[in-house]
């Protein structure tokens, strides 16, 4: 008998967090975090973590365990979110998957196989070098040419799965794209429930603004500042993030501080859209309109109520 799962995704800013509050509330359970920098201590503002005192007692499982110069990649994900169903369902709670990073979600759904993917370390370290030579952006027109179905989906910017994409494609003579597609048939091993929030599209980018300005009021200047001092370096993944880069591109004086927000906020609504993209490939999905309902209580009892109906709960 499968065992139950609830996923809760959709693009940045569109309102997760809270909702997953109320759902784990409501239905006895626990959060793991599919986000691929909430991992990282230290890097609070820049990615709209969830304070301790937002959590209202809910155990999230995947936020702040590693440090910001320690590597995190989907397999590292997998692992540790596998550990972390089997504790929650040794407590006797549901898991609710909560996060934005769609191939990771995938990855643990359909219990994808990475094992015999290969690598090749001298043809990642001439990628690399060729990186910090002519830049990602060379890359990833490398990849273009070789896999367009993964250079559509990767950002110019994600060093670290241009790079995985074009090791791939050296390694097996085919693309990443082509495997990836053929894992996400897979039957998953879980009884589960896929929702993926959504609002209108002025909205969300409207959202995402007005967070990239709290973000700015809350000391995300600050933030990467001491994160530098620290001795964290631009090229590391974790400072491939979102709003991270940029500033440091404005601390070391490549660009304006008014120049590096306006960035931020036209890479994230680009990243929302590639994140919709994404999900719109994706099985057996429930789209959540936000939109169509009056306000968060209406979304969240809709949410319980489909999930009761399917789990039987």
């Amino acid at each position: 008998m499968k065992r139950p799962l609830i996923i809760l995704t959709g693009p940045t800013a569109v309102g997760k967090t809270a909702l997953s509050i109320g759902l784990a509330e409501k239905l006895d359970g626990e959060i793991i975090s599919a986000d691929s920098m909430q991992v990282y201590k230290h890097m609070d503002i820049g990615t709209a973590k969830i304070k301790a005192d937002e959590m209202e007692g809910i155990p999230h499982h995947l936020i702040d365990i590693l440090e910001p110069d320690e590597p995190f990649n989907v397999v590292i994900f997998q692992q540790k979110a596998r550990e972390a169903l089997e504790g929650i369902y040794s407590r006797g709670h549901l898991p609710i998957i909560v996060g934005g990073t769609g191939f990771y979600i995938q990855a643990l759904l359909y219990d994808i196989d990475f094992e015999n993917e290969g690598d090749d370390p001298s043809y990642r370290k001439q990628l690399e070098t060729l990186i910090q030579t002519d830049g990602s952006e060379k890359l990833h027109r490398m990849l273009e040419a070789v896999d367009p179905a993964s250079a559509q989906a990767i950002h110019p910017h994600n060093v670290k799965r241009i790079i995985r994409a074009l090791e791939y494609y050296h390694i097996h003579n085919r693309p990443i794209s082509s495997h990836n597609a053929e894992q996400s048939r897979r039957e998953s091993p879980y009884h589960f429930l896929y929702f993926v929030l959504n609002s209108d599209r002025q909205i969300l980018y409207d959202r995402i603004d007005r967070r990239v300005d709290s973000m700015m009021e809350e000391g995300l200047e600050m933030e990467v500042a001491r994160l530098k001092a620290a001795g964290y370096t631009k090229d590391m993944v974790s400072m491939q993030g979102l709003g991270y880069k940029e500033l440091f591109d404005y601390l070391d004086g490549a660009c304006s501080l008014e120049e590096a927000v306006r960035i931020i906020k036209r890479d994230t609504r680009h990243f929302a859209k590639r994140q919709l993209t994404w999900f719109k490939r994706e099985r057996d999905v429930r789209w959540i309109q936000k939109d169509a309902f009056e306000g968060e209580e209406a979304v969240l009892n809709e949410l319980i109520r489909q999930i009761k109906k399917e789990l039987a709960l």
